[in-house]
């Protein structure tokens, strides 16, 4: 009788060398999130790659929850991963080990490759963020695919043109004719780039101009933001009247990282009194009555009682009673005369959907909220994320979406005039949408993924 034992053992081989080996570069926390969003969907696909991981920034614990081995050495600097805002942040990197961190994480990239290659496994490299993981792919020796995070050409321009600037260096950003400059787009242009997935529209059509494989599949950012309702769940029987007496809600973004989150609470609150002030005049919305809900969207990782604490020290207190209802058995409510404040570490998506609008010193968040087609009142903060330059910044890209203060107090005033002008709000829902675009883009990603590079 003829043993096929060998020739099965052949089979199962030639399957595990025929699967696509795929390693994922990222350098940040935000760019781990919005890398796993996209591996979550390739781990859905039919003929799933194998996949394997390496934060250049941080210690990646977003992947542990899809059980993506982590390859390399990882470690989180002092900086948090803002060491291109800062110089002093930058140095403060050096002296903890980024230099020699960097090239112990560039040899692992080759290493991992090489191996495969060895092994005559097809393998490839995803790199999600900047110039960095970008260059790294490059370094890798296998094709690669890159996901742009960090550029868009709306930080200089919008579909009418560049955009006045005052700073004198701000012709530096675009020089060469787009965001990109040249030494990335020769990254992008080799052979190996096998497609590079810009965040929006506008920055694709620019790259597709220098003959880059620049595909337009949207922004992974607005995958994952359902909420748990279908509409607004406010406690009333009739909707029509349910509209007209609802409470107006606003949602607060502090941002993720602490104690700078801690500082931006303490901005806020100076904010949201001033809008308090304002809210409770006649003419502000023609019903002095209504009531006014603040969500705290707040971090997983932040302290409440840090949180709380400033809170009460503004005369809030705590209550049972609430006019919105949010899916979080932990949530914390509090009031102040007609004014209720929800604390809520798990309700994220409900969150941003319920609120009118939202006072934000954040990153992702606030871009999450604008893409809903809602506005953001911004305050700029101490850093080291949401400083003065940055906020700047994040005004350009989301365009009028975004209401930039000097101060906190301007609040209360900007809001008035915000809800003012129908006829804005309704540019300012166009604008969100064309600019963070359509949810569904980490699918289509993960497909087309599949087909560029095996």
């Amino acid at each position: 009788m003829s043993d096929f034992s060998p020739y099965l053992q052949s089979a199962k081989t030639d399957t595990a060398n025929s699967r696509l080996q795929l390693l994922v570069l990222s350098n940040g926390h935000g760019e781990d999130a919005i890398a796993t969003r996209i591996l979550r969907e390739l781990q859905e696909q039919p003929d799933a790659p194998d996949i394997y991981a390496l934060p250049i920034v941080g210690e990646g614990h977003a992947y542990e929850n899809l059980q993506i081995p982590v390859i390399g050495s990882v470690r989180t600097m002092p900086s948090g991963g803002f060491i291109y805002m800062d110089g002093q942040q930058f140095m403060r990197d050096v002296r903890g080990g980024l230099l020699q961190l960097t090239w112990k994480q560039i040899q692992a990239v080759r290493r991992w490759v090489q191996t495969r290659k060895k092994q005559s496994q097809q393998c490839a490299v995803l790199a999600v963020g900047d110039i960095v993981p970008l260059l790294f792919a490059w370094m890798s020796g296998a094709n690669y695919a890159f996901l742009g995070t960090a550029k868009s050409e709306y930080y200089v321009r919008d579909e009418v043109g560049i955009l006045k600037r005052k700073s004198s260096g701000a012709k530096w950003e675009n020089f060469s004719g787009s965001v990109y400059h040249p030494w990335e787009r020769w990254l992008m242009s080799r052979r190996r780039c096998q497609a590079v997935f810009p965040r929006d529209s506008l920055t694709t059509q620019i790259l597709q101009k220098f003959r880059i494989p620049a595909y337009d599949l949207g922004n992974p950012m607005m995958d994952n933001l359902t909420p748990s309702f279908a509409s607004a769940r406010f406690y009333s029987s009739n909707q029509e009247q349910q509209e007209l007496a609802r409470p107006m809600v606003v949602t607060i973004l502090p941002g993720s990282r602490p104690p700078e989150a801690y500082a931006n609470w303490k901005q806020i609150m100076i904010g949201i009194s001033a809008l308090m002030a304002v809210f409770n005049e006649p003419d502000f919305s023609g019903h002095t009555s209504r009531s006014i809900v603040f969500l705290g969207a707040i971090a997983p990782g932040l302290h409440l009682e840090s949180l709380i604490q400033v809170l009460e020290s503004q005369g809030w207190r705590a209550t049972v009673d609430t006019p919105v209802s949010l899916p979080d058995p932990e949530v914390l409510t509090f009031k102040q005369k007609n004014a209720y404040f929800l604390l809520s570490q798990n309700a994220y998506n409900d969150c941003l959907h319920l609120g009118d609008f939202a006072i934000a010193m954040a990153g992702t968040a606030t871009e999450q909220f604008v893409g809903l087609g809602k506005p953001a009142i911004t305050i700029p903060g101490t850093g080291p994320q949401f400083t003065p330059v940055f906020a700047e910044a994040q005004s350009r890209l989301l365009g009028r979406s975004v209401i930039l203060v000097n101060q906190p107090q301007e609040v209360g005033m900007i809001a008035r005039s915000l809800f003012s002008h129908p006829d804005e709000l309704h540019l300012i829902s166009e604008n969100g949408t064309q600019r963070m675009g359509k949810p569904g883009a980490a699918k289509r990603i993960a497909q087309y993924m599949m087909e560029k590079l095996q």
